[in-house]
C-alpha cells in the first residue's frame, strides 16, 4: 500500500480524476466461485459505468475474467467499446507446461478474448533460467500477434529485488509484450510504488531504444482511489499526458471501481 506520506499534500481525488481513471479501470474477476450467471452479471455492472473524460462519455477499459468466460464476456459486450481481457498461461502461478499453457492463450483468444493477461514462470526466472522467460513470452507474443494485446504479469512481490523486476520488464518487453503488469492480485505486496518506478523505467528505455510505446498495468491492491491517482501522476508526469490512455496505462482492480463512481457523484445506472 502507498503511505499517507508518498501520496504527499492533499489526498482528495476530483470527479474528474476518478471518471479518467475508470476509464483505464479493467473491472476484474478472478475467484473460484465465479460463474456463468455471476460473470454476465459482473458484465452488466461494467456496461453500467459511463465516466465522463473531458465532457465524452467513456467506459472502463476492459472486463478481465477466466479463459472459461471469454466467449460469454464477448457476447456480452459486444459493441460497447469495454474490451475482453482473459488471464492465461497457467495463471495464477504458471506451473503447467509451457505447451498447456500456450494451448490456454490460444483457446483462449479463439474464444473471445481480445487481451491476454499472461503470468511469468516465477520459478524458471527465479532459479536462474533467464532465457525460458524470453522463451515464453516470445510464445504468447507469437500467438497474441494481430489478435490481442499481450499483458505479461511479472509478480513483482515475489521478484522483490530491482535488478530482477527490472531484467523481468525488459526481458518481457523485448520478447513482445505490450504491456507489463505488476502484480496477479494472488500474492502480496501487489503492486508497489518501487516496483511500479523500476517497471515504468524500463519501460521508457525501452520507447528510447526501439522507438516502440508499451504500457504498464498496476494491479494488486489498487482498492483507493489516492492510491490509483497516485500511480497515474506518476506515470503522467514521466512520460506526459500522451501516453495517459487506455493504450498504454491500466489499472486492475475489483474493489477500486465502486469507489470511483461514488467519486464520480454520478451512478449512470450503475449499482455497487
Amino acid at each position: 500500500m502507498v503511505s499517507g506520506e508518498l501520496l504527499g499534500g492533499d489526498h482528495e481525488v476530483s470527479a474528474a480524476m476518478a471518471g479518467r481513471l475508470l476509464a483505464l479501470t479493467d473491472l476484474t474477476t478472478l475467484e473460484a466461485t465465479d460463474h456463468v450467471e455471476s460473470v454476465e452479471a459482473f458484465c452488466r455492472k461494467a456496461l453500467a459505468i459511463r465516466p465522463s473524460v473531458d465532457g465524452v462519455e467513456r467506459s472502463v477499459a476492459a472486463v478481465c475474467v477466466y479463459p472459461v468466460f471469454a466467449s460469454a464476456v464477448r457476447r456480452m459486450l459486444e459493441g460497447s467499446g469495454i474490451r475482453t481481457a482473459v488471464v492465461a498461461g497457467g495463471f495464477p502461478s504458471a506451473q503447467m507446461l509451457l505447451r498447456l499453457r500456450a494451448e490456454e492463450c490460444r483457446i483462449a483468444i479463439e474464444e473471445g478474448a481480445e487481451e491476454i493477461d499472461m503470468v511469468i514462470s516465477r520459478g524458471r526466472f527465479l532459479e536462474g533460467d533467464v532465457g525460458f522467460l524470453t522463451e515464453e513470452v516470445g510464445l504468447f507474443a507469437g500467438l497474441c500477434s494481430g489478435k490481442a494485446v499481450l499483458k505479461v504479469i511479472l509478480e513483482s512481490g515475489e521478484l522483490q529485488r530491482e535488478e530482477l523486476i527490472r531484467l523481468a520488464s525488459r526481458l518481457s518487453l523485448e520478447a513482445g509484450a505490450d504491456f507489463i503488469k505488476t502484480s496477479t492480485g494472488k500474492v502480496m505486496p501487489g503492486a508497489t510504488p518501487e516496483s511500479f518506478a523500476w517497471m515504468l523505467d524500463e519501460v521508457v528505455c525501452h520507447y528510447e531504444r526501439t522507438g516502440l510505446r508499451c504500457g504498464v498495468k498496476v494491479s494488486g491492491g489498487i482498492s483507493e482511489p489516492a492510491v490509483a491517482a497516485y500511480y497515474y501522476r506518476v506515470m503522467a508526469d514521466r512520460v506526459g499526458q500522451e501516453w495517459m490512455s487506455e493504450r498504454y496505462f491500466r489499472l486492475g482492480a475489483s474493489r477500486l471501481a465502486d469507489k470511483l463512481v461514488a467519486v464520480t457523484g454520478s451512478s449512470s445506472g450503475y449499482t455497487p
